[in-house]
């Protein structure tokens, strides 16, 4: 029996250039006019692309359809992703969101009221949610760390305690957040909760880092009362909402920094053909021609690592240690991409002209949020001695 081998279904690489060319005539130019730290368009240009992306049929592609979305599996996503991410707010903000934007993947869990409040409005108006689990005693363990309270009373549930590195919690209008319910029960005592933006005893105040798209929050919960219809899903079942919105969130946050990393290579290769020194091209140096090499040869084999898994969380099967890989390895490509592209451009590397610099900050957070890699490396290893 011969097989022919792989390749991209046809509507699939239209889609990609679809994508590929409102990111190269109509994001990049946009970028290139305002503040190169700015954490996104302008809303004129977002509406304006918004308008374009949803009448050719682009908007919300991941989304279920029948929740206006274009139904896309996780692989073709990935796909889409790796095109969006190529600019220069695309680590944080992918295509500036004028593909739409998603609620947390564990909504789907909730009432079908929920589901009409919530997720349904987030699809259609692009809007901006939240996930809170990460808290100062730590984020890659839910299961000890959380120590956030949820106490029913009566028709209500009443939320205290504090959460760190919450990304838009300052200005979405509502997200979801983890709290500890029954402290008795350990792992089956934590539940997820809806809560909306001015609810009284919630504060989200920003914290300060090198990104500049999906700031995070320091955000307190102090008597927070919310109705007893928000609890998602039953009771004790969080953390298993937890783990399963963390591994369907790898998958497209390891696409979004693989199309960074191919974008940062382009850009060298690019420089390294125009620039000379010494009377020749970098690109017949061979110290170049190797750096090139290496990241060509890395780009490829984090591309499969991700389909893979993608493939295999698309099955139904458990893709916990293939998003692990997936993670770990695309997030320190980027990181050794991005590196070797600055290099090459010499100072013009680090200058805010070019998207480099901001790659580059943003790349070493990107070995931390969604998981650090030791953690990955872990999960990774104890998969080995099963």
């Amino acid at each position: 029996m011969n097989f022919p081998g792989y390749r991209l279904p046809d509507e699939l690489l239209v889609l990609r250039e679809q994508i590929r060319r409102i990111i190269r005539d109509e994001i990049i130019p946009i970028e290139q006019r305002i503040d190169p730290d700015a954490p996104e368009i302008p809303e004129d240009d977002y509406r304006r692309l918004a308008v374009k992306t949803q009448a050719a049929g682009l908007w919300a592609l991941g989304a279920p359809e029948e929740y206006g979305g274009g139904g896309l599996d996780t692989f073709s996503m990935c796909v889409a992703l790796e095109e969006m991410a190529q600019h220069r707010m695309g680590l944080y903000n992918p295509g500036c969101s004028v593909f739409g934007r998603y609620p947390p993947p564990a909504i789907w869990a909730g009432s079908k009221e929920q589901i009409r409040k919530y997720a349904e409005p987030t699809i259609r108006q692009g809007l901006k949610t939240f996930f809170a689990i990460t808290e100062p005693s730590g984020g890659s363990d839910p299961a000890g760390a959380i120590q956030t309270r949820a106490e029913r009373k009566g028709d209500r549930w009443v939320l205290n305690g504090r959460k760190v590195f919450i990304s838009r919690a300052h200005d979405a209008p509502w997200g979801l957040v983890w709290a500890r319910t029954d402290r008795a029960k350990g792992r089956a005592g934590i539940s997820c909760f809806i809560v909306e933006q001015g609810t009284p005893g919630f504060t989200a105040r920003n914290i300060k880092v090198i990104r500049t798209s999906a700031i995070p929050n320091d955000v307190t919960f102090e008597d927070c009362e919310i109705p007893a219809e928000n609890l998602v899903g039953a009771e004790g079942q969080g953390l298993d909402l937890a783990f399963d919105l963390l591994v369907k969130n790898r998958f497209p946050y390891s696409a979004c920094n693989l199309g960074v990393a191919v974008a940062a290579h382009r850009m060298a290769i690019a420089h390294a053909k125009q620039r000379s020194t010494f009377g020749a091209p970098l690109s017949q140096r061979q110290a170049i021609q190797w750096m090139l090499a290496d990241a060509e040869v890395e780009i490829r084999a984090c591309r499969w690592i991700i389909w893979e898994g993608a493939w295999k969380a698309d099955r139904g099967e458990d893709a916990r240690v293939e998003a692990s890989m997936a993670k770990l390895y695309s997030s320190e490509v980027l990181g050794r991409v991005v590196d070797a592209a600055v290099q090459i451009h010499g100072a013009y590397g680090v200058s805010k002209e070019f998207p480099l610099e901001r790659w580059y900050r943003e790349a070493r957070v990107r070995r931390i949020g969604e998981g650090p890699s030791e953690v990955h490396r872990m999960v990774i290893a104890r998969s080995l001695f099963r």
